[in-house]
C-alpha cells in the first residue's frame, strides 16, 4: 500500500487502520431509551508531496480496496508518473498504560440496564423533588494499526468506559439540574471502583441544592476554582493556544513567546499521554508515536508547544506524540491529550480562608474560547458565594468570563489537591476525540462574573 501511495513521486505516506466496537445504554425517566452497539471499521492512507497531502479513507480493508485508496491519494498529492519505492517495516510495540479486565461489549445488555436502574432509584430516593433522572453507560474498544513509509509499524489498543447521571429536581425556582460522570480507560471493571448508589445521590443533590441557590452576582471578583473539572478551563483558555498548527496560522496568543514569561510563576502546565487509566491516555498516537508527557509552561515560563509528526519532521525536531484523529475517515491534527496544572503547596482550607470575598466554582460548566485573543466564557456548574474566609450560599445561573494569559498571569495561590476532572470530548475542526484535565484548587484574582444578581 505504501509503495503505491508513493508511486507518483510522494515523498511521504503512511496508513491508519482502524476496528472500533462501540455500544451505549440509556434510561431515561425510568425507560431505556437508548441500547445499541456498533462496529466501524475503515483505513485512511495519506501522501504528502511539499507542503500538499492527499488522503482518501475506505471502508473496505481487502486489498483491492486499500490500493485504490492508496492511488486516489497519491494521484491527489501529485499527478503523474513514478516508480516504484520498497518500505521496509520495522514493527515498534509500545506497552498499554491502561490494562483491561473485562471488555464493555463481553458486558450482556440486561447487566447494563440493571445498573442504570439502580442509579435511576438512588438519585429519586435522594429527595422528593428530583422529577427526572438520566443514566448512562458506554464502552468501546478501539484498535488501530499505523504504518508509514518511515518504516514505521505499530499499534495501539484502547478500551474506554463512561459512565454519566443527570437529575431535574423542580421547586420554586423551576427545574434545576445535576450531572456527575466519570470514565476510564479502562473496562467494566470502572464500576468496581464506584458506589453507584453514591455517585447517583450527589447528582440528584447538585440539583437541590441549585433549587435554593440565589442568583450570580455580577462584576469582577476573586475566583477560587475548585480541585478537578476547573482543569478544562486551562484546557480551553490556553491549552488550543499551544497546539503548533494554531500556532503556525497565527491563531495562537502564545505564538513566537518561547522562553517568555507568560502566567504566574506558580503554574507548571503539563499535557500528558501516559497517565494510566485517564480519558486522554494511549499507548501511541494516531500517527504511531508513542505518548508522552511534555511540558508546556515551566513555572511561568512557556517552554514547549505541542506538536504533530508532520509538523516536527519538518522542523527537524522530537515528536511529542499530540497527533490525533476522530477515526480513519480524518486526517490527524495536533491535539491535547491530558492536560493539566500541577500541584502548589497551600492547602485548600488556605486558599478558601485567604479570600474575603468572592466567589467558588465546584464544578464548571461547558465553555468556549477564542484562541487569537485568550477570550472565554464558561458556565458554573456548581458554585457558591466566599464570604469572610468561608463557602456560604450557592449560587446560580452564572457565567466566569475572562482572558485565557491574563487568567494565568492572575493566580496567587495554588492548593496541592490536585484531581483530574470528569472525562471530555476535544472538539476542533469538526473533529472530536477523548481527553482528560485536571488542576488542584487555585485562586484567581480576578474574573468577570456574568450573574443576574448586581
Amino acid at each position: 500500500m505504501l509503495a503505491r501511495a508513493l508511486r507518483t513521486g510522494g515523498e511521504f505516506a503512511e496508513v491508519f487502520a482502524e476496528d472500533k466496537q462501540s455500544g451505549n445504554a440509556t434510561l431515561d425517566d425510568g425507560r431505556v431509551e437508548q441500547l445499541s452497539s456498533g462496529r466501524d471499521r475503515g483505513a485512511g492512507i495519506r501522501v504528502v508531496v511539499g507542503d500538499t497531502t492527499g488522503f482518501a479513507h475506505t471502508a473496505d480493508l481487502s486489498e483491492q480496496g486499500l490500493l485504490t485508496a492508496a492511488e486516489a491519494a497519491s494521484a491527489a498529492a501529485r499527478e503523474g508518473g513514478g516508480g516504484v519505492r520498497e518500505i521496509a517495516l520495522t514493527r515498534r510495540d509500545v506497552a498499554n498504560p491502561s490494562p483491561v479486565s473485562v471488555l464493555p461489549d463481553d458486558v450482556p445488555k440486561a447487566d447494563k440496564v440493571a445498573i442504570l436502574r439502580q442509579a435511576d432509584e438512588a438519585a429519586r430516593a435522594a429527595a422528593r423533588e428530583i422529577s427526572q433522572v438520566t443514566a448512562s453507560v458506554a464502552g468501546s474498544r478501539r484498535r488501530i494499526l499505523v504504518a508509514n513509509s518511515d518504516g514505521l509499524l505499530t499499534s495501539d489498543d484502547q478500551v474506554r468506559t463512561l459512565f454519566s447521571v443527570s437529575a431535574v429536581a423542580t421547586g420554586d425556582t423551576g427545574m434545576q439540574t445535576g450531572r456527575k460522570s466519570t470514565g476510564l480507560t479502562i473496562g467494566w471493571e470502572l464500576f468496581d471502583r464506584i458506589d453507584i448508589d453514591e455517585f447517583a445521590a450527589e447528582a440528584a443533590q447538585m440539583a437541590i441544592t441549585k433549587l435554593r441557590a440565589r442568583p450570580a452576582p455580577s462584576g469582577q471578583l476573586p475566583v477560587v476554582i475548585g480541585a478537578g473539572s476547573g482543569g478544562v478551563l486551562f484546557h480551553e483558555a490556553c491549552g488550543h493556544g499551544l497546539e503548533k498548527d494554531l500556532v503556525d496560522k497565527g491563531a495562537s496568543v502564545y505564538a513566537g513567546r518561547i522562553g517568555e514569561l507568560v502566567a504566574s510563576p506558580l503554574v507548571t502546565l503539563v499535557d500528558d499521554g501516559t497517565i494510566a487509566e485517564e480519558w486522554g491516555a494511549f499507548a501511541v498516537d494516531d500517527e504511531g508515536a508513542p505518548g508522552q508527557r511534555n511540558v508546556l509552561i515551566q513555572d511561568g515560563v512557556l517552554t514547549e508547544y505541542m506538536w504533530d509528526f508532520l509538523r516536527s519532521r519538518k522542523e527537524g525536531r522530537p515528536n511529542s506524540g499530540n497527533g490525533r484523529r476522530q477515526s480513519y475517515k480524518h486526517l490527524p491534527m495536533v491535539r491535547m491529550t491530558n492536560t493539566f496544572l500541577e500541584n502548589g503547596t497551600a492547602t485548600p482550607d488556605e486558599v478558601i480562608a485567604g479570600t474575603d470575598h468572592g466567589v467558588y466554582v465546584a464544578k464548571l460548566g461547558g465553555g468556549q474560547v477564542n484562541t487569537a485573543s485568550g477570550d472565554f466564557v464558561f458556565g458554573m456548574q456548581e458554585a457558591y458565594l466566599i464570604e469572610d474566609g468561608e463557602i456560604t450560599e450557592p449560587i446560580r445561573e452564572g457565567n466566569l468570563i475572562g482572558n485565557g494569559p491574563q487568567c494565568l498571569q492572575d493566580i496567587e495561590v495554588i492548593a496541592d489537591d490536585f484531581a483530574f476532572g470528569g472525562p471530555g470530548t476535544c472538539g476542533k475542526d469538526g473533529q472530536g476525540v477523548p481527553v482528560g484535565d485536571g488542576c488542584p484548587t487555585l485562586r484567581v484574582a480576578q474574573l468577570t462574573i456574568g450573574g443576574t444578581s448586581s
